[in-house]
């Protein structure tokens, strides 16, 4: 209905902006990494996802054509709301959930506030042929940081650390760096623990 908005940022929160269009203000809901890359002068085009209940229409702003995407596809999936979408779409990039996604990474996933086991397995099932589709993932890339995972946590299992701790910290650290090799995994992950 409605897919973009250009107009004057009149007023900018990290959860929400209202953009001026010819005199009408727009209350747009955004999340984080959008609220990161608005520019700096008044004029700016978001392109936007209208969500409808029965008793509100919401309307929300993206900052990438990729990242509407990606939320759109979120809230495809049953027990994933706009706010829980929106919540990912603050926590990690669009690439890292595509990446996540893709990768099977359910830690990744359910380390977003508000999503369980249950509801990140879901969103990988139900996602992960359509984000290899829609944004041309190479799987085997996809895996490889999986198995850099996998072979960093086995490493530290070794050295005695607790697996369920340093499978924490080892998702924490690809989140931020995710094309991190196993070396930089493990070095990274024993300042952390």
């Amino acid at each position: 209905m409605i897919t973009q908005i250009r107009g004057r940022l009149v007023e900018k929160n990290p959860t929400d902006v209202v953009i001026d269009c010819n005199g009408v203000g727009y209350l747009l809901h955004i999340s984080l990494n959008t609220f990161s890359k608005l520019p700096e002068d008044e004029s700016v085009l978001l392109y936007t996802h209208l969500s409808i209940k029965e008793d509100a229409h919401t309307l929300f702003g993206f900052i990438s054509k990729i990242e509407r995407e990606v939320f759109k596809l979120l809230i495809s999936v049953s027990g994933v709301g706009p706010s829980i979408a929106r919540t990912m779409c603050s926590s990690m990039t669009s690439d890292e959930i595509q990446n996540a996604i893709a990768s099977g990474n359910v830690a990744v996933i359910q380390s977003v506030k508000g999503i369980g086991a249950k509801t990140a397995q879901r969103v990988i099932v139900d996602l992960k042929d359509k984000i290899l589709k829609t944004f041309n993932i190479d799987e085997v890339s996809a895996s490889a940081s999986n198995t850099n995972k996998d072979e960093a946590l086995s490493a530290l299992e070794v050295l005695g650390f607790n697996k369920k701790q340093a499978d924490k910290v080892v998702s924490k650290i690809m989140s931020e760096n995710p094309d991190a090799s196993v070396e930089n995994l493990i070095k990274l992950a024993l300042k952390n623990l």
